[in-house]
């Protein structure tokens, strides 16, 4: 996801015009709308699974309203239909979640929205927001981007939300229908395009075998919040491998200033 360095205000230019670098008000709702309805209509996965889970249709319906987002979500949902304790289940929902506060640190310097409604705009700070958000060149298209994608994925989502709890009942098993594998495929496709680093791709890559290894070793749930520990050990060896390659460099570059000094 490439993330822009600097944002201007452009609040003085006309509406629909393109500053310099930037792109025209109908080009940035035309993505915008793309990546919310296209991610919304996930939301009809998440119905099918909560409902499959044991949730009732106005716990699947609040927990789309309050929590929003698809992630934390179906990690939660996951964790209670494979049998796994409450508490646990919420934990490693909440801790799927933590990015988005992140995001919004990074968030609130780009848009710089009034106090007043920051509130009501962190409901709609997750990945997709973010990503169309930060893709913008200017401050305006940041802000229509962020708009309109939030919008779009909180209405469809929750629409089609309830429209899968409501046929999870008329399709019955909704395990013989395989769509309990739905919603990890969901966030799959969401998490592959942003892995663009080997490093980050080594957290992942360490984060799946630790799930899966100690799967049938821990209650459900558990294992979600061991493959967290997947980042800082990942980040700890490439730490110590940059370390190692400065000292070998350093060394290096005392050999040649000796050997210049033989000379």
């Amino acid at each position: 996801m490439a993330e822009q360095t600097a944002h201007p205000d452009t609040a003085r230019e006309p509406a629909g015009a393109a500053a310099d670098g930037g792109k025209p008000d109908s080009a940035v709702v035309r993505d915008a709308l793309g990546v919310g309805v296209a991610v919304g209509l996930s939301g009809f996965a998440f119905g099918v699974t909560s409902a499959g889970s044991g949730l009732t249709l106005l716990q699947t319906c609040v927990l789309s309203l309050l929590v929003f987002t698809g992630a934390s979500q179906f990690a939660l949902v996951g964790a209670l239909a494979a049998g796994g304790n409450p508490f646990t289940a919420a934990a490693g929902a909440f801790f799927l979640g933590v990015r988005n506060a992140f995001y919004g640190l990074r968030l609130s310097q780009v848009l710089a929205l009034p106090r007043g409604i920051r509130p009501l705009a962190a409901q709609w700070v997750i990945d997709e927001t973010t990503a169309v958000t930060l893709a913008q060149p200017t401050r305006r298209s940041a802000r229509i981007g962020f708009t309109v994608t939030g919008l779009t994925l909180y209405m469809l989502w929750n629409l089609t939300t309830l429209l899968g709890a409501l046929g999870a009942k008329a399709l019955g098993d909704t395990d013989a229908w395989g769509l309990d594998a739905a919603g990890p495929a969901v966030f799959l496709a969401l998490l592959a395009p942003m892995l663009k680093t080997t490093t980050e791709r080594a957290v992942a890559a360490l984060a799946v075998l630790l799930g899966l290894g100690l799967l049938p070793l821990l209650p459900a749930g558990v294992p979600v919040l061991a493959a967290a520990l997947a980042a800082p050990a990942v980040l700890c060896l490439e730490g110590r491998r940059r370390a190692n390659d400065a000292r070998e460099d350093a060394r290096d570059d005392a050999r040649d200033v000796v050997r210049e000094e033989d000379r």
